[in-house]
């Protein structure tokens, strides 16, 4: 599903943002069509751009993205990410509430994008940082098909004339993400959705305790 202020958005920003950070796509056919329903994209998470690089990158369908509640309250560019689908997500803290919503636009037939750390890493490989359960549960109340991408920039950190290439993955089914059921637990689906994520920029994702208090949803 599309809306129209979405398009104009994505007409207005998309083309720009190729320019400004040299978008080097991968994959792009992998991205399901609109008959193939609704999907979850998920990615590494590098700088506050990532979604516009994202949508960059994808055309068939609309990703919408989380964002921080304070950001809607900015005339610009609150007008800017609501244009662009993003939905607000309290950051104070455990936002169960947000996680309920995801999994209904999923069933409303709605595309999610997400990020399975949870916030920006700027400078950091993902393949050392925790990931966050949140979108194990999504995933595995949804039974979305997940289509993983990996942003990849010189020392995992993107600014202005400095390339980005963009790997989009093959789509993941709930079938392989939780190994036909078997893998039933929030924080073994998010580990093995980012791992898919690391091997697109030719990283390994290593299991993550779960008891690193960042580990959580």
């Amino acid at each position: 599903m599309k809306s129209r202020a979405y398009a104009f958005w994505h007409f207005m920003l998309c083309w720009l943002a190729r320019l400004l950070f040299f978008i080097i796509p991968h994959g792009v056919k992998n991205e399901p069509r609109i008959k193939d329903g609704p999907y979850i994209v998920c990615s590494n998470h590098t700088s506050a751009v990532d979604p516009i690089i994202i949508c960059a990158c994808t055309r068939r369908q609309q990703p919408r993205f989380m964002a921080k509640a304070e950001l809607f309250k900015k005339p610009v560019l609150g007008k800017m990410i609501s244009g662009l689908g993003a939905y607000p997500v309290d950051r104070s803290g455990r936002d169960a509430g947000v996680l309920m919503r995801s999994i209904k636009m999923l069933e409303e037939g709605y595309c999610i994008g997400m990020f399975p750390q949870g916030t920006r890493r700027p400078g950091v490989d993902p393949e050392t940082t925790p990931v966050r359960n949140g979108i194990g549960m999504i995933c595995s109340h949804s039974r979305a098909t997940v289509l993983p991408v990996f942003i990849k920039t010189r020392k995992n950190r993107v600014r202005p004339f400095s390339p980005v290439r963009v790997y989009v993955g093959r789509p993941v089914s709930w079938e392989e993400y939780t190994d036909g059921g078997r893998r039933d637990d929030s924080a073994s689906v998010s580990r093995y959705v980012f791992s898919k994520i690391c091997e697109l920029g030719g990283r390994k994702y290593p299991p993550v305790s779960e008891n690193n208090e960042d580990n959580q949803s």
